[in-house]
């Protein structure tokens, strides 16, 4: 009969995210990771294939929760509290921020990637194209690929864009940050649904 798991799946992510906390991205790795919590490397080799799969794994965990956020504040129709949840979200969770920025979601689509994790990718973009297809046509009335474009832009290429220079600065976004985003916001989503057309 084997023995239970001194160490979950769980608390190996947790130790990966301190270590980034404390000595950046580059400084997690396998060694440091088994030192943070006093575990053998062999059982983190068990878990996780390379340092490269764990970093992945915490990727995908924090922009489900990430993404979790941003979707519900999306249902209710408020697409500006939707495009603000990125760099609130960000305040609150600098360290996680920082993981943001080491994958794409298309490459752990593909790739040498297990398949559950390219199949939580996947699920995870699905899951974000129906929120923000939903919001579109509550709030164009059509969903096109204009109307689709624009919206992606208001609601997520630009705040992304404003935070990533932050992050990469190790520092939390500026008030201003969240008032040019509404800014923008403001401009792209609030004119006629012809605007948004020529958009």
């Amino acid at each position: 009969m084997g023995r239970n798991a001194r160490f979950t799946d769980d608390q190996f992510l947790d130790a990966a995210l301190a270590v980034l906390s404390e000595q950046g991205p580059q400084g997690v790795t396998m060694s440091a990771i088994g030192r943070q919590m006093g575990a053998p490397i062999g059982s983190l080799y068990h878990r996780f294939p390379s340092r490269d799969h764990l970093m992945a794994r915490l990727w995908l965990s924090i922009v489900e929760s990430f993404q979790e956020g941003f979707l519900k504040a999306l249902a209710t129709g408020d697409g500006l509290s939707a495009a603000l949840h990125t760099p609130r979200w960000v305040r609150e969770h600098l360290n996680e921020g920082k993981v943001l920025l080491l994958f794409r979601r298309e490459e752990l689509m593909a790739g040498q990637w297990p398949k559950e994790m390219k199949e939580q990718a996947t699920a995870l973009g699905q899951y974000l194209a129906d929120g923000v297809s939903a919001f579109v046509r509550g709030h164009f009335g059509r969903v096109t690929a204009e109307t689709m474009r624009t919206a992606r832009f208001a609601l997520i290429d630009v705040p992304y864009g404003a935070v990533r220079p932050h992050l990469e600065r190790d520092e939390a976004p500026p008030p201003i940050v969240d008032r040019l985003i509404e800014k923008t916001y403001r401009c792209i989503m609030g004119g006629s649904d012809e605007d948004m057309e020529r958009a």
